[in-house]
């Protein structure tokens, strides 16, 4: 048969059986061609010596043998289930995103309905607060929640009573962080950037409630969000600030900025850390499109008081970074 026509294996194998052939012996001494009695130029200066190269040709010969037997059906099929089940997954987490979309609009359209009603009732009794805009907001925000993930709160004793002023810190990793928040059931005034105060129905609902508008990069808007703040509090509306200024891009907690501290400092309050663990796994910072399952822990820690904007940042920092794990943290 032509060489080629075999099959690799056999090839192989033929390629293995040479290596070792002996020379022929006729009338009892070795028959040596004329091409072996003379050494030829690449035997003469190959640069490694000759048992090196026997044992790398044997080398390539059984490792071109190994590279030819099939994988075991097993373990191709266990490849495929992973991959298979990675996708659905994937899927899944796509889908559940949209549904929560849907979903969240679908309860915001009735209750900013609501909002618009009794809002010029709210605004004239209660014009600072506005208790009971926000308990739509809080009745909003733990129902679009609630088909999607579980939110476990710990340390409901650390949290002030209703209706005392406090600023509110914790760490920023995912667009749900607002939507868990409102799990502690408590009316206060979060600070966001200007641009969701222009998203319809909810930028609005945001707008009547009277949560503070914030532009990022103007040192203007800074001093007036401080302002705005210190001012709420004295009124005796609790603030929420995210001190790390905006949600984390590499999944950690980054340092604090000094704001919030400086405004609790300031009006004489308490200030409240608070631990965010699992938003960012369920849906991470730049990948809003997916929302994964999984469940959500918040935890309460003890208020920390005191005159110095430094130290009650680094106390704050240190009680939220504690339970998270240390890679988690910058």
């Amino acid at each position: 048969f032509p060489a080629h026509t075999l099959p690799r294996a056999v090839r192989i194998a033929a390629m293995s059986a040479a290596v070792h052939v002996q020379p022929l012996r006729r009338h009892g001494r070795a028959h040596t061609t004329r091409a072996q009695r003379q050494p030829s130029l690449a035997a003469t200066t190959h640069p490694f010596p000759a048992a090196h190269r026997s044992k790398a040709r044997r080398t390539r010969i059984k490792c071109f043998a190994t590279a030819g037997v099939p994988p075991s059906p097993s373990s191709s099929w266990s490849t495929r289930l992973q991959d298979g089940s990675r996708v659905l997954v994937a899927l899944l987490s796509v889908f559940r995103a949209f549904a929560f979309y849907v979903w969240t609009l679908a309860l915001s359209v009735p209750l900013f309905l609501v909002m618009l009603v009794i809002s010029p009732v709210v605004w004239r009794v209660d014009g600072v607060r506005r208790k009971a805009l926000h308990w739509v907001n809080m009745v909003w925000a733990n129902l679009s929640t609630w088909p999607f993930y579980r939110v476990n709160v710990e340390g409901e004793r650390n949290l002030p009573p209703e209706g005392s002023p406090a600023v509110y810190v914790a760490n920023h990793a995912s667009y749900l962080d607002i939507f868990t928040l409102f799990s502690l059931w408590r009316g206060f005034k979060f600070v966001s950037k200007t641009s969701n105060f222009m998203i319809p129905i909810v930028g609005w609902s945001m707008f009547l409630t009277g949560h503070v508008p914030l532009k990022r990069t103007d040192a203007r808007s800074m001093k007036e969000m401080l302002l705005t703040c210190r001012y709420m509090l004295r009124e005796g509306a609790p603030v929420l600030i995210f001190p790390e200024g905006t949600r984390t891009s590499d999944g950690r907690m980054h340092a604090f900025k000094k704001g919030a501290f400086s405004v609790a400092a300031k009006a004489k309050v308490p200030v409240v850390p608070i631990t965010l663990i699992g938003t960012g796994e369920l849906m991470p910072n730049g990948s809003e499109g997916t929302l994964k399952f999984g469940e959500v822990r918040v935890i309460v820690h003890p208020p920390i008081e005191g005159k110095d904007a430094d130290e009650l940042a680094k106390q704050a920092r240190a009680a939220i970074a504690a339970p998270l794990d240390p890679e988690r943290v910058a």
